[in-house]
């Protein structure tokens, strides 16, 4: 059984100020952005397009606010609404965590579209240039996920080689065993908490960051290399990243102070259904929009 290396957060003591390894997560995100979006821009089809590195830049100063704000909200609105309408000014304490992904994508959305805005850009052939610059920033995410020790997964069998002990979860370890009674008696779990003092889990950082991060890259920056119908590149996102959310959420303890939601699933899935659902829609569409203008005897 693995034992989760309870790494401290703290990357960089400098006195006063201490660098932490989430926020250099952060860095590794917007870096690892740039990097991509300039490869993108030696595409014939995107350079066709006229993008700059200097848009690339620009766009990032967008994303990295619109990233923070609304990941910041979303966590607010659709996780501890009750708690932080009656404690307002705990909004602003960032540094204590919450940052919700599905809130800082409508960020990023909103802040994509101010900025087709203010280039006179269509809206979606932002968002397709954008969005295979996303999944690496994702991955650096999860593994600062997984370096604070948070965000730990479902409890699993012991025997299983890729269980993992995270000290964090000790606490609601014990009281696992008192709601699932079947379970810890199949796994004898309550040998594994007496002789580990904590209960086997999913390393669900690592499930997240393997499809949300490196299988979402891949499926992403290999469809976006050849001229796509406009939309189909955000289309394919928002199903891919909704499909492995919501698959990795099975595996991912849900929020304890929210439980499992309307038929068992969690706050995450319920969210990153209507991901699916318009992405799916947007494929169709942009395939037919692009059929309909390449066909002059089409009519709408």
């Amino acid at each position: 059984m693995l034992t989760h290396p309870n790494i401290d957060p703290v990357a960089i003591h400098l006195g006063p100020l201490a660098v932490r390894w989430y926020g250099l997560m952060y860095l590794v995100a917007f870096i690892a952005a740039v990097v991509i979006g300039r490869l993108r821009l030696k595409l014939p089809h995107v350079a066709a397009q006229g993008w700059t590195v200097m848009d690339i830049d620009d766009m990032m100063l967008y994303g990295v606010l619109g990233t923070v704000l609304g990941g910041r909200l979303g966590y607010v609105l659709f996780y501890k609404a009750s708690y932080y309408f009656a404690h307002p000014l705990d909004i602003f304490k960032v540094w204590e965590g919450g940052m919700s992904f599905h809130g800082g994508f409508l960020g990023v959305t909103l802040a994509m579209a101010l900025f087709a805005w203010q280039r006179k850009r269509h809206w979606l052939q932002v968002t397709d240039f954008v969005a295979p610059m996303v999944p690496t920033g994702l991955a650096a995410g999860r593994l600062g996920n997984f370096i604070n020790g948070e965000l730990w997964g479902r409890v699993t069998d012991p025997s299983a080689p890729w269980a993992m002990l995270f000290p964090g979860a000790m606490r609601e370890d014990v009281g696992w065993l008192a709601t699932h009674p079947g379970l810890a008696a199949k796994w004898h779990l309550n040998d594994a908490l007496l002789q580990y003092q904590m209960l086997p889990r999913h390393p669900s950082q690592f499930y997240e960051l393997a499809l949300e991060g490196i299988a979402l890259f891949f499926a992403l920056f290999l469809f976006s290399r050849k001229a796509r119908p406009m939309g189909a590149v955000s289309a394919l996102f928002l199903i891919g990243y909704g499909l492995a959310r919501f698959t990795v959420e099975f595996a991912r303890e849900p929020d304890d102070f929210l439980g499992l939601l309307a038929l068992g699933l969690s706050m995450g899935q319920w969210l990153s259904l209507p991901m699916i659902l318009v992405g799916i829609v947007m494929l169709f569409w942009a395939y037919r929009r692009d059929g309909q203008q390449s066909n002059p005897f089409s009519t709408n």
